[in-house]
């Protein structure tokens, strides 16, 4: 057991490793995580920069770096920058003040140690009616030095600090979300015009299937569409899916400028306010959104299934199609649990087919999740919270999503069109961004095992095989802890002990999935990936492979494919930096409020608790768990009193109430009833 003696009002200060002599100089990529805290990525690993060690480097930019020999530590080395020597950022976003005769601009990006300075001479300020307190964009003309400032100068504003959130306009700012098209892009999306007639006659692969049923379903307040479901039952009794997915990359050329902008964004970003989307407004939510009533150019996944859910064969091709309906997942839940076909948003002729599809479509997700259980895959029980803000952007509730079985019927639907699409390019040895997931590594869920054992959700021989990441073991666990309180902290335990899925240019495979090939084929309006899968995939039907183009992108791939999997992780991290901020805020108005939650972490330091009704999570103070010192048990993610052995733990049921906010760094300090 690793033991570490706290007491509730100890602090352990950083301490400055002695140098040694610089051992080597090697160059890389300065990432920086926090104010003052950093890595270097370089070709002989990832090194931590030590403290006071990034000097001018800012985040992204290309450095060269000593790495030098902590003193105590087994010659593990820290990272000092020596120079940059190239730059990522060019531009800042910040709000502007004033030192006469100096303006000055002050980042939002909390990484960005140093001030800029607008010089006497640049009108940009005034020329733009720039006034002190609002937030501008500025490109920098000058990069800060050890011996001097650095100089920007203005080029758009932003607006006020009355009419922004400067807490979300700081994590856009800190996470580098590029929130403009280039005036190409915006151009060349104007241009386009749907002309379906037209594709029709052009395309003699594509299938007019404007007369047959299918319909969206989605969250009430989406606004793109990109996938379309309906299903049949055949006259020998072998069911058939179909999956319907706009066709963007018959508007978006390999080659055109808003391929480029995609290619940089890699994916739309979500966050709590608002949504960065990852190709124009007229793209998204215009021309490829499957907009009920209208017709629209798709890429179609028929697949036939067994009546116990096995897939019997499928087929994918271009199609034109007209939805008859834009469901909501609310409305059908409430059908599905017996309500009126005639609630439903669909064209009222249509209503009860749409309602005995949907039923159909209900009993296919049955059917495949048994058919994914038995091979192995994983589905952990998650849920996600939205703080639900008003007009003024100020939060007002918070709603818990869970799956249910509306939003289960659609995620089975994509989760088979994918595997379907990606099993025909793998057959075919189509390079393109496979979705890969890998094993575990054992030394990741044997953390899991001792807890676990606490629990007594582990019987004979699981702990062996759980090391070993034999799936069924895993599926067995969740299952026993479903229905307990500790079923959210196993659940998130065990996601958190998995390898993170990545694109890949070759198949690998999917281990949580139980798949031998997936890709993500569904979502090409928000996601990068899913226009590489439909150029192959188009490419490979029509005969065009090899091609000059597929050519180009399968040079690119390996490099596309490790960008969309690092911006896929930052949009994530935006997203929730964002949710945690507006959270804070929330509870910021509910100071003294008593909730109930569970521990779902535990450091030396204190234990995060998860509150009930929001799942927001909360921090929980060693200095408020009593006057005593407490020995921090890490193998089983406790704190125990030394003087009482009173012990507090994952898993375990607390009441506590809202101490304290820190909205600008989404944090909520909680302290015991």
């Amino acid at each position: 057991m690793t033991r570490k003696r706290v007491h509730h009002g100890s602090r352990r200060r950083g301490q400055h490793p002695k140098a040694h002599k610089a051992k080597a100089l090697v160059e890389g990529t300065l990432r920086v995580v926090r104010p003052g805290v950093a890595q270097v990525e370089t070709p002989e690993g990832t090194f931590a920069v030590a403290r006071r060690g990034i000097r001018e480097g800012m985040n992204g930019d290309e450095v060269q770096v000593s790495l030098v020999p902590m003193h105590g530590r087994g010659g593990e080395r820290v990272a000092y920058v020596q120079c940059v020597l190239s730059r990522s950022t060019t531009k800042v976003v910040g709000t502007y003040g004033k030192a006469d005769p100096l303006g000055v601009v002050s980042p939002l990006d909390a990484r960005m140690a140093h001030d800029f300075f607008v010089l006497p001479e640049d009108t940009s300020a005034q020329r733009l009616g720039v006034e002190e307190g609002d937030v501008v964009v500025a490109s920098i003309l000058e990069y800060p030095t050890r011996q001097s400032a650095g100089v920007a100068t203005i080029d758009r504003l932003l607006g006020s600090t009355d009419e922004l959130d400067l807490n979300v306009e700081a994590i856009i700012a800190s996470f580098g979300l590029a929130t403009d098209f280039s005036d190409a892009a915006l151009q060349e999306a104007q241009n386009v015009s749907l002309d379906v007639e037209k594709a029709l006659l052009d395309d003699g692969m594509r299938r007019d299937l404007r007369n047959e049923l299918c319909f969206t379903i989605d969250p009430v307040d989406a606004r793109d569409y990109d996938d379309a479901v309906s299903a049949t039952k055949l006259k020998n009794g072998n069911l058939r899916l179909f999956v319907h997915i706009a066709d963007v990359t018959h508007y978006v050329g390999w080659s055109s400028s808003m391929d480029a902008e995609a290619r940089q964004r890699t994916c739309s970003v979500y966050l709590v306010d608002r949504v960065i989307p990852m190709l124009p407004e007229h793209i998204c939510n215009d021309v490829c959104s499957l907009r009920a009533g209208e017709d629209r150019l798709a890429v179609t996944a028929c697949m036939d299934l067994s009546p116990s859910g096995a897939v019997l064969g499928f087929d994918v091709y271009p199609s034109a199609i007209r939805s008859s309906g834009r469901l909501t997942y609310d409305e059908v839940d409430q059908l599905l649990d017996g309500g009126q076909a005639s609630a439903l948003s669909c064209d009222g002729s249509r209503a009860e087919d749409v309602a005995t599809c949907l039923r159909l479509l209900d009993q296919i997700a049955t059917l495949r999740r048994r058919v994914r259980y038995e091979r192995g895959a994983i589905d952990f029980a998650t849920v996600e919270s939205k703080v639900v803000l008003d007009e003024a952007g100020h939060p007002v509730d918070v709603r818990v999503r869970k799956r249910t079985r509306a939003t289960s019927l659609v995620e089975e639907a994509m989760l088979l069109a994918n595997e379907c699409v990606a099993k025909l390019l793998s057959e075919h040895d189509v390079p393109t961004a496979y979705r890969v997931h890998e094993r575990p590594l054992s030394e990741d869920l044997a953390g899991c095992v001792p807890v676990l054992r606490e629990l007594d959700l582990l019987e004979g021989s699981d702990a062996q095989r759980l090391v070993l990441a034999d799936p069924f073991v895993v599926q067995e666990v969740l299952a026993r802890a479903e229905g307990t309180g500790a079923s959210r902290l196993v659940n998130t335990m065990l996601l958190r002990a998995q390898t993170r899925a990545v694109y890949q240019p070759h198949n690998e495979g999917h281990y949580a999935l139980g798949a031998s090939a997936y890709c993500h084929f569904t979502s090409p309006i928000r996601r990068y990936p899913d226009m590489l899968v439909h150029r192959a995939l188009m490419w490979l039907l029509r005969g065009r492979l090899p091609s000059k183009e597929h050519a180009e992108m399968e040079r690119m791939l390996p490099q596309l494919c490790r960008t969309c999997s690092d911006r896929e992780r930052v949009a994530e991290s935006a997203d929730r930096a964002s949710q945690r901020v507006k959270m804070a805020e929330y509870y910021g108005e509910r100071i003294g409020l008593r909730c109930s939650g569970v521990v779902v972490g535990c450091e030396s330091f204190g234990l995060f608790v998860m509150i009930d009704d929001t799942c927001a999570e909360g921090f929980l103070p060693v200095r408020s768990l009593g006057e005593e010192w407490f020995v921090h048990d890490a193998e089983h993610l406790r704190l125990v009193g030394e003087s009482t052995g009173r012990t507090w733990g994952v898993g375990q049921r607390v009441v506590v109430e809202i101490a304290g906010v820190e909205v600008a760094r989404g944090r909520i300090d909680l302290a015991v009833c």
